[in-house]
């Protein structure tokens, strides 16, 4: 195997000079974003440049196995060039609006990449040995698993590294000698030092050939000792559907995923079993029929999984999370069938043909995932044109029309989905609705958190700021003088809407039945939290009284609720109980 042979010197040099190259640039990015140069000072710039110096060095680092092999410069330039055209759309996607939650395009886009040059660095790394595409089964294995257990060494020996680099701090810390504490807080050095650490790892990893088969015989020692009971407890909750029925699953959040968890680490741990195919099967044969068994059940665990995802998106619609979702449930059900086809069409070596099925598998994960970060089929484009499409046949109403998710969550297509519905007949219609719109559109984040300086700025110091601010629900009269002077004189640090373009709702009602009108203010501005602050003067006076809280991802129908002024006392069906002067609250189980 040329996993085995020894790296020049040139090559071992390469690995630690292209790392401590990488931490160089990736410093380099970090002081240019502080400075605000270019291309650091565009968050589409700051995209290009961490995919291109964190992609292509990792795939050269590696890969290499000699500086002189035109087909490892040919295959620098490949992946460059692919990365390059995945980033630009990922770039695009992110930007171009103000406020746009970025981490929701950028990290899929960046878990993806980094799965699709996995899968695809085998198949390099036996373009290098064999000088063609057509790869064994046998070579394609083994490089799989040296660049994960490579990996994972690497990332073990930074971690002791900087263990020890703590202790040497610490130690002349205690004798009052801070230089070397001081040093190793230094940017510069973090990245530079752990760029030479991730270097001499991947070193290590690639020379060090015997501890990691060592790894590696454990990692699947472990495997085949719990395949089997993966495959009982496939076999048994199979079985155990006959006399449930299907119901007690759709009450559930979570289906799909733990049905989906279970297909995949069954494929992983069957993987691992099976190896490369050159050795003996480990189980006797009737643990060998069970293990079959357990496979054979898998394309059922995938169908249920499938067809639970589908209800959600045919009763919500897609959004780029359930696309991603769908495209792992879509992979796994594809292994899922691959693998009972293989134990159906055995004739002499176990399970041979999953060879075949790993290997075209690979290569259309690779693509999927091309094309998935791609305008072919971007899942933000896919999601907001349902969304729409959905609106606009009348699928889904006002109040299940998630303004803020296409404003900050949908990347640049959600945020032009967003303002084309101002134009939306049905939009101008709904009054609540179009206000709604409008200020989900004016908002410069999705959350209302702030820095010290932007709260300083937009502070509520007039009594006619609070009454600016605060929106009446409908029904409710505008809020008294004497209560906006209250809210002047509160603790600003506890006190809702202190903002002047804060997003706020005061409601007036009776809600203790005590004969006097309270006040509910709420705060709208934050996407996953409504905040609530319930003021009472039954002594004359206004304070607050309670406050309530709501998390979650309900917050445009529940602001719609608020403002509409759809609020109503809720008794506890416990009541506080009191023993002589002792008064204890009822808690649930």
């Amino acid at each position: 195997m040329s996993t085995q042979d020894p790296l020049s010197r040139e090559a071992r040099r390469f690995i630690v000079l292209i790392a401590l190259a990488q931490g160089l640039l990736l410093w380099l990015a970090e002081i240019g974003t502080e400075h605000r140069w270019w291309p650091f000072s565009e968050l589409g710039g700051r995209v290009c440049w961490y995919t291109l110096v964190l992609g292509v060095p990792g795939v050269m680092a590696l890969s290499v196995r000699r500086l002189d092999d035109r087909r490892f410069w040919q295959h620098v330039a490949l992946v460059t060039a692919l990365l390059a055209a995945l980033l630009s759309w990922a770039a695009w996607s992110a930007t171009g609006a103000p406020g746009l939650q970025s981490g929701e395009v950028l990290g899929p886009y960046g878990f993806t990449t980094a799965l699709a040059l996995f899968v695809a660095l085998p198949w390099l790394q036996c373009r290098l040995q064999y000088g063609r595409w057509c790869a064994p089964y046998a070579d394609l294995f083994e490089y799989a698993w040296q660049n994960a257990l490579t990996l994972a060494l690497t990332l073990l020996f930074v971690g002791i590294c900087w263990g020890v680099l703590t202790l040497w701090a610490a130690l002349f810390a205690l004798v009052k000698i801070d230089f070397f504490q001081d040093l190793f807080r230094e940017h510069a050095f973090v990245y530079l030092a752990t760029g030479g650490m991730a270097g001499l790892g991947v070193l290590i990893g690639r020379t060090q050939q015997r501890p990691i088969r060592v790894a590696r015989q454990i990692v699947l020692a472990i495997f085949t000792g719990l395949l089997p009971l993966l495959a009982f407890i496939a076999l048994l909750f199979a079985l155990s559907l006959l006399s449930t029925g299907l119901e007690p699953l759709w009450n559930t959040r979570s289906a799909t995923a733990i049905l989906m968890s279970l297909v995949g680490l069954i494929i992983v741990f069957t993987n691992a079993v099976y190896q490369d195919g050159l050795r003996a099967p480990p189980y006797p044969a009737w643990l060998r029929r069970l293990i079959d068994a357990g496979l054979l059940v898998l394309p059922v665990h995938a169908a249920i999984g499938l067809y639970a995802l589908y209800l959600r998106i045919d009763q919500y619609g897609w959004t780029a999370d359930r696309y991603w979702a769908a495209l792992v449930c879509v992979i796994l059900s594809a292994y899922a069938l691959g693998y009972a086809a293989a134990v159906l069409r055995r004739r002499v070596d176990w399970l041979a043909p999953i060879r075949r099925v790993n290997v075209a598998l690979s290569l259309v994960v690779i693509a999927l995932i091309a094309a998935s970060n791609s305008p072919l089929l971007d899942p933000h484009r896919l999601g907001v044109n349902d969304q729409v499409a959905r609106w606009t046949d009348g699928r889904t109403d006002a109040k299940h029309l998630d303004l803020e998710h296409l404003r900050f969550d949908s990347g640049r297509r959600g945020y032009r989905a967003a303002q084309a519905l101002r134009a939306d007949a049905r939009v101008q219609a709904d009054t609540a609705l179009a206000a709604e719109l409008a200020k989900v559109l004016e908002r410069p984040q999705r959350h209302a958190w702030r820095d010290a300086e932007e709260r300083r700025r937009a502070a509520v110091t007039q009594v006619e700021q609070f009454a600016a601010t605060l929106q009446p629900a409908t029904g409710s009269p505008a809020p008294d003088a004497a209560f906006l002077q209250a809210l002047l004189a509160s603790d600003a640090a506890k006190t809702e809407c202190r903002q002047s373009d804060d997003d706020c709702v005061y409601l007036a009602r009776d809600f203790d039945g005590d004969g006097s009108i309270d006040a509910l203010l709420c705060g709208l501005g934050d996407a996953g939290l409504v905040r609530c602050q319930l003021w009472d003067r039954s002594d004359g006076s206004w304070r607050v009284a309670a406050r309530f809280d709501w998390y979650g991802d309900t917050a445009t129908e529940l602001k719609r609720a608020l403002r509409a002024g759809e609020v109503t006392p809720a008794p506890r069906r416990w009541p506080d109980l009191k023993a002589g002067d002792h008064l204890a609250v009822p808690t649930t189980e």
